[in-house]
């Protein structure tokens, strides 16, 4: 079961790494970076509305805490970041690398929560759909080429950005087994609220960072494209 979980926590977040890749390979300009984001963060919307909280989730009070929960851990997050740039002095990143920082918070804040839900799934002999890892690319491969072309323009070396993403990945891969194992041994748990935390963490982002830079550089196509993100995502959700 360890094998399984650690196999598919790494096809489920290897996006980050080959979005970073395509990011510093072919540089993309400006616009079209907005334009990916705006249709990563409609996928990132139909995450929320199909997966994290879907229509058939309990709606108990535990369930909006958790929500605000993950909104409050990446207001605080981010604000943290934005504070320690401001004492180092790096004013030249703050416009590009700190959102880039941002989306990479997200990435992280989501993706935890995802990571143990699908190490839940496998630990109770739940089977992985094709949709779903289509969602995954489809959600994570934006969220990374945009990151990291505003980290790279922001002035951070490769290496480092690599860095980032190597580790948010290997953070989510252990989460998946720890899922996995956790089912073992505790009874009745259930990922409603770790789901729950996450969409309040992603909505958090797409408000504060993905969203605004997403139209700041790609124009109103930028708008077009988050409906069509959206669109797809919520196909590959309903064929799932």
């Amino acid at each position: 079961m360890i094998p399984e979980a650690a196999f598919w926590g790494l096809v489920s977040t290897i996006p980050l790494l080959i979005g970073a890749y395509i990011a510093f390979r072919f540089r993309p300009s400006p616009k079209v970076v907005g334009i990916i984001m705006g249709f990563g963060a409609g996928a990132l919307i139909a995450a929320v509305a199909y997966e994290l909280i879907p229509e058939t989730s309990p709606r108990d009070f535990a369930s909006f805490i958790s929500l605000g929960l993950g909104a409050v851990v990446f207001y605080l997050a981010t604000s943290w970041i934005d504070r320690r740039s401001r004492r180092k002095g790096k004013e030249g990143e703050s416009a590009k690398a700190q959102t880039g920082k941002a989306i990479v918070l997200g990435a992280l804040l989501d993706g935890i929560p995802e990571s143990l839900v699908l190490g839940m799934s496998l630990g109770i002999g739940g089977a992985i759909s094709v949709a779903f890892l289509g969602a995954v690319f489809v959600s994570n491969l934006p969220e990374s080429i945009g990151a990291t072309s505003e980290m790279d323009r922001g002035g951070m070396e490769h290496a480092k950005v690599y860095k980032i993403w190597l580790s948010v990945l290997l953070v989510c891969v252990a989460v998946t087994v720890l899922g996995a194992i956790l089912i073992q041994y505790t009874s009745g748990v259930e990922g409603i609220y770790v789901k729950a935390f996450a969409a309040g963490a992603v909505l958090a982002m797409l408000t504060d960072s993905m969203i605004p830079e997403g139209f700041e550089e790609g124009g109103r196509l930028t708008g077009l494209m988050t409906v069509l993100g959206f669109a797809f995502a919520s196909i590959l959700a309903l064929i799932g």
